[in-house]
């Protein structure tokens, strides 16, 4: 007898809510070239989401979290990193020299893999919870990080002047290395933060 599925409501809501949001970056975006660029990693990952997920379906929290980092992505597209509304008005607030929004998107860029990667290695691995399961989820967020980095680099030799939206360096020639340090703060803080509310989600 084949096992049936049910998609919980919630679920379901995150992904209405994410379309909404989609349709909603596409509106009047400041660049185009920039919002196709953020929005990709969303555009390939909900596919691959729907399409495994009879198959491995992942914890409530693990789906939330992607959820909120789809939305950071998306907003990011709309505006550019660089120009987010609200991060410009708290650079005002506090006397920021940049906009800080990118700095949230690279927190989350470790935050939220940490979560994803943790899932799949406790799952399908032998790896056991303890500190080489943090050392090696710790080293895949700075892969996927450093990968993105590069990805960036090769769009502004490619392109020159077109990626400077996209890059968001907003004049600090230390962006990339920092980008990378909030990538990393982002993974360790959700493995201090989330263990014991993803380990009773993974026991159910």
């Amino acid at each position: 007898m084949q096992r049936q599925y049910t998609v919980p409501n919630s679920q379901k809501r995150m992904l209405v809510f994410l379309f909404i949001i989609f349709l909603w970056s596409m509106v009047r975006p400041f660049d185009w070239f920039t919002w196709f660029l953020e929005m990709l990693p969303v555009a390939i990952a909900v596919p691959i989401l729907l399409w495994t997920y009879r198959r491995f379906r992942l914890t409530t929290l693990a789906y939330m979290l992607i959820f909120i980092h789809a939305i950071i992505l998306l907003i990011g597209a709309k505006y550019t990193y660089a120009r987010e509304p609200l991060f410009d008005w708290l650079k005002e607030v506090f006397g920021w020299t940049r906009n800080n929004y990118d700095r949230l998107g690279h927190f989350a860029q470790g935050f939220v893999p940490a979560i994803i990667t943790r899932e799949i290695l406790l799952r399908k691995t032998t790896l056991s919870r303890g500190a080489m399961l943090f050392f090696l989820v710790l080293c895949v967020c700075m892969f996927i990080s450093s990968t993105f980095e590069l990805f960036e680099w090769s769009v502004a030799i490619a392109t020159g002047a077109a990626a400077d939206d996209y890059l968001a360096f907003q004049g600090d020639v230390w962006d990339t290395q920092k980008d990378m340090a909030m990538c990393l703060i982002g993974a360790f803080t959700a493995l201090i933060s989330l263990q014991r509310i993803h380990d009773r989600q993974l026991s159910r």
